[in-house]
């Protein structure tokens, strides 16, 4: 049986990575509460 995550980097960073943060409000919302990593 097949487990739910199947990791893949390249998926990982399209979706939750800097450059795909930056096109929300995301980034600006944890520099404000301080974030030490602003994401993954």
């Amino acid at each position: 049986m097949k487990r739910t995550y199947q990791p893949n980097n390249k998926k990982m960073k399209k979706h939750l990575g800097f450059f795909a943060r930056r096109k929300t409000n995301i980034l600006n919302r944890r520099r404000r509460k301080g974030r030490k990593n602003l994401c993954k």
